[in-house]
Order: structure tokens, then C-alpha cells, then sequence
């Protein structure tokens, strides 16, 4: 039966009480990683403009960073600066890119995960069995996302006023934002239409934003090329030029391609039979039973694709940071102001490049972390979905299909830290920065420490809490790095900042290498990694 026959003159006329059920669903997929990626966009907002108050305290300050902010590296890394001299401007340029990203990310997996992978999973199969057809649940699980990016700028407004900003440059801003996570909630929604597999669609809608993504750095960086942003969504909420004009233009162009991609997500959900797609899988396509062999390989297998995804923007970021190596510490040394107040917040040394690169590499702890975190969650969600079911009816056990995602995510960090460590050590290069290869590698592999601990919290929380797994798995990396960043900065006790991993990263290269809290920390999350999987193995499959 197709969605169309499903949905005919009667489709939209189901139950008010059925279709509040399917909001309700939504809302609880959806209120946990809302309510995180809300609270960021509020507290990074707020905390942006305070801490430029506290740079910038004269013209010749304001004077320095605007002329910093025009490298062309710069504008291509953080967007063009725009209303420097105001604290609004600045935390607009300083963080509208890394929120729209956040943004855009959050909506577009959550948009796939809740409509084409519950879909896949077999969860819809009884509600469309019912009287609300495919259309109608499509469309409340996308009015879903929307409130909830809507919501996100709404959060962006408030942080950034209740900070102090004006309020013209805040709306302008935080509308800005909030089309962004409307556009790839939409376009995740469409794709999810489109492909038959949950996999496909966020590849297609990832591969959107990356482009769109390259498109705004291109015509940040390079004069003669800016109208490529009005081809992004980045692009045009950057053309709004919060607090410099506050051009609704564009963001009204960018309203308008959001409401055509959420209508044709619902038009496309309405035309497709129900687990399909419009354009479904090959089903003539030769088997690959590459790394099918045993449980280690498949876990390699399972890796490949998103460790080339990671490794590709790990990778350019990082070159960046090596080519701006010479131009960050020539400001910072012509403007001591500035690395006295980096310093104050925990990011001291700024004035040589191994000291710059130092503090560039603990921040890599992030994403890879993250990583780490995200591959023990896939485990759980493979649980979840019943594919391990048939895997472990074999003599196959549970710790060894924990170990082999364990040491394929141990196998992937080592990629990105030292994929990080040779893209900055070839930026530098081309600038004539002076830094070493072993150097950059040696300070890339330091934050591999951090990476273990999240594993190990992973783990636990995969045999006792694997809802929470992605979560948990974050805190050490995520969670440690701000809460050093905000004991240094508003001078919390001494024994609250020693809390965080980051405290007892030594400085590498900046500073000889020591291996104590290294080591202190591998074996930490080495026998949180073993208790977990003793956890694992004794309690039940989640079904």
C-alpha cells in the first residue's frame, strides 16, 4: 500500500488525539539533544560578548583585532568581520559559524533519525496501519524540528542581549541562525523521502552542507567570488550582517528556500510506499563481503566511511591553523593585551608557534573524543535496532564485539590526531612557520589520553545507561574543556579546575613531554573499558 493511497482525501482529517501522539513521539526523540544544542547556543552567545568587553578595552585593541580579522586565512576560517567594534559584532563573527554548523548538524541527523531511520527500524510499521498516513506524520515530526530550531534562536537572541548586545543585531543574528537549522531540518526531511536507507540520507544531506559550507568560505576569502554565499545557507544568514545594517533580505530569501523544502518533503513523503523511497536501493548490486569475516573486521568496515568524513575536516581545519601559525603569533606578540587575557583563560605560550599549535592541539581532544563516543553509541543503537540479535545467537560474545568497537574506535583516533598533526605541520610549512613533523605529530598523539577516558565512560555507560552512551562518552572531552575554560576564566577554586583532563595535558611541543598523567589517565579509562564490558556481558539485550 502507498503513502498516496494512504493519504487520500481523508489523510490530513485523522484523530486530533493521533496526531498529538505522533508530536508527542517527536518531542520525546528529539527533547534531549534539543535541550543541549539550545543551552550551547544561549551560553556561547552570552559568554562571547562578555569576554570581549573584557579584551577589547581601548580603540587601539578593537583597531588590532580588526586588522588581525582581515587575513584572508581568518575570514576563511571564522567568516568576514563585520562590526568588530561591537560587542554583538563580535560574537556574531566569532560564533555564528561554529552555531549555524551545530545547528545545521543536530537537524539534519535528528530530521533522518526520527522519520527514515524509526521507519526502517520497523517502529512506524503499526502507527501507519492506522488513520494517519505517512504525510500527516512526516509533517508533525518536521513542525517538530522546526519549533525546536526556532527555539534555538530565540535561545541565541537571549544569550546575546542578556549579555548586553542591542537587540537589532541580536534579532538579525539569531534569525539567521535558526533558518540554518530550519534549512537542513527540511533538507534531512526531503532526503529521508528520497532515499529507502537512513545512511543515504544523511549522506546526501551531510554532502549539501559540506558544500554549502565551502561555498561561504570561498566567498569569504576571496574578493572576487562573494556571490557564492548568496548559493549557501551559511552564505546568506552571514549576508544579514548582524549589527552592521541588519539586511533582512537576505534571510528572507533564505525563509522562502525553507518553506519550498519542507513542502516537498511533505509532497515526497505522500508519493512513496511506505519503508521506500523515491529513488530506492540497487537491489542488483554484487554482494561486498569485504571485512565480513569476523567481528574485528566488521568493525573496522563499520569504520571506514565516517573515519574518511572526520578525517577530511579534521584535516582542514588543521591546515589552516598551520598556515595561520606565523600571522596568530606575530599579532598576539604586537598586541600583549590580548595573550595576557588568552592566558587568563588557560591558553598561555600564544606568542611562539609551538605555543600556538599546543593549544590549537588540546582542542583536537574534542572532536576526536566525540568520535570515540559516537562509535560505541552506533554499538548501542545496533542493539536497539535488533541487528546484533542473530550475531550473538552465535558463539560470538559480547565482550568480544565490544572489544573489536573498541579497538577499531582506539585505531580511528590514532588516524585523526595524526591526520591533525600532518595537515598543521603542512600548513606551517607553507608559511615558513618552523615547525617541526615530529613536533606537530607528538602534539596531535597528546590528547589521545583524553580520548581513552572517553571510551571508558562510554563503555560504563553502554552496560548500565546506553541510552547515554553518545553523552557520557563526551563529557571528559567536551564537558572538561569547558569546565577548565571557565575555572580559569572567572577563577573558580584551584581543586575544581584539577577536575578536568585538560588541566594535566602537558604543552606539546611548547613544553617537554610528560608521561605521569598520561599514563594516569590511559589506565583509567582502560579499566573503566573493562568494567564496562563486564557490565555489558551480564546484563540483558535492549530490544
Amino acid at each position: 500500500m502507498t503513502a498516496a493511497e494512504t493519504a487520500t482525501g481523508k489523510g490530513w482529517g485523522a484523530a486530533p488525539s493521533a496526531t498529538w501522539a505522533v508530536t508527542g513521539l517527536a518531542l520525546r526523540q528529539t527533547s534531549r539533544g534539543a535541550v543541549v544544542v539550545i543551552a550551547l547556543t544561549a551560553l556561547m552567545s552570552a559568554v562571547t560578548v562578555g569576554a570581549y568587553r573584557g579584551a577589547v578595552a581601548s580603540p587601539s585593541d578593537a583597531a588590532a583585532l580588526a586588522a588581525l580579522a582581515e587575513n584572508p586565512a581568518i575570514r576563511t576560517l571564522f567568516g568576514e568581520p563585520v562590526a568588530l567594534h561591537d560587542a554583538g559584532g563580535f560574537a556574531v563573527w566569532r560564533t555564528g559559524t561554529v552555531l549555524s554548523v551545530l545547528l545545521a548538524v543536530w537537524g539534519l541527523l535528528a530530521a533522518t533519525r526520527i522519520t527514515r531511520g524509526e521507519e526502517d527500524a520497523g517502529r512506524w510499521d503499526v502507527l501507519l496501519a492506522g488513520r494517519v498516513p505517512v504525510r500527516s506524520v512526516v509533517a508533525h515530526h518536521l513542525a517538530t524540528l522546526v519549533a525546536w530550531a526556532l527555539l534555538a534562536g530565540v535561545a541565541a537572541f537571549t544569550g546575546l542581549f542578556a549579555a548586553g548586545a542591542t537587540a537589532g543585531g541580536a534579532t538579525a543574528h539569531a534569525t539567521g541562525l535558526a533558518l540554518c537549522g530550519v534549512f537542513f531540518v527540511a533538507l534531512g526531511t526531503l532526503t529521508s523521502q528520497v532515499f529507502a536507507e537512513r545512511s543515504s540520507a544523511s549522506g546526501a544531506a551531510v554532502a549539501v552542507l559540506g558544500v554549502g559550507m565551502l561555498l561561504k568560505m570561498v566567498g569569504d576569502g576571496i574578493a572576487g567570488l562573494e556571490w557564492l554565499r548568496w548559493l549557501s545557507p551559511f552564505g546568506m544568514a552571514a549576508l544579514a550582517r548582524p549589527y552592521d545594517g541588519d539586511h533582512m533580505g537576505p534571510l528572507a530569501v533564505l525563509g522562502a528556500v525553507c518553506t519550498l523544502l519542507a513542502v516537498a518533503a511533505i509532497a515526497a513523503a505522500g508519493r512513496r510506499d511506505v519503508r521506500g523511497g523515491h529513488l530506492p536501493s540497487s537491489s542488483g548490486r554484487a554482494p561486498r563481503r569485504v571485512l565480513l569475516g569476523s567481528p574485528q573486521a566488521f568493525a573496522v568496515r563499520r569504520l571506514l566511511r565516517p573515519l574518511a568524513a572526520w578525517s577530511a575536516g579534521i584535516g582542514v581545519y588543521y591546515l589552516l591553523i598551520g598556515v595561520l601559525a606565523v600571522s596568530m603569533t606575530a599579532f598576539l606578540a604586537a598586541n600583549p593585551r590580548f595573550a595576557e587575557l588568552a592566558a587568563q583563560a588557560g591558553f598561555g605560550g600564544l606568542v611562539t608557534v609551538e605555543g600556538y599549535v599546543a593549544t590549537l592541539f588540546a582542542l583536537l581532544a574534542v572532536p576526536v573524543g566525540a568520535f570515540a563516543a559516537v562509535r560505541l553509541a552506533g554499538l548501542a543503537q545496533e542493539e536497539t535496532s535488533r541487528r546484533l540479535t542473530l550475531l550473538l545467537a552465535q558463539p560470538v560474545t559480547r565482550v568480544r564485539v565490544l572489544a573489536a568497537e573498541v579497538a577499531a574506535a582506539v585505531g580511528g583516533a590514532f588516524v585523526l590526531t595524526t591526520v591533525a598533526g600532518l595537515a598543521t605541520w603542512a600548513g606551517a610549512r607553507t608559511v615558513g612557520a618552523g615547525l617541526g613533523l615530529l613536533a606537530a605529530l607528538s602534539g596531535a598523539w597528546n590528547v589521545l589520553p583524553v580520548v581513552f577516558l572517553c571510551l571508558g565512560i562510554g563503555a560504563l555507560a553502554l552496560a548500565w545507561v546506553p541510552r547515554a552512551v553518545a553523552f557520557a562518552g563526551c563529557v571528559p572531552a567536551a564537558g572538561g574543556f569547558l569546565l577548565k575554560v571557565f575555572a580559569d576564566t572567572w577563577g573558580w577554586p584551584t581543586w575544581i579546575g584539577q577536575v578536568s583532563p585538560f588541566t594535566h595535558l602537558t604543552a606539546l611541543p611548547d613544553v617537554p613531554v610528560g608521561r605521569d598523567a598520561a599514563m594516569v589517565m590511559t589506565t583509567i579509562g582502560v579499566l573503566a573499558v573493562v568494567v564496562g564490558a563486564a557490565g555489558y556481558r551480564r546484563r540483558d539485550l535492549r530490544v
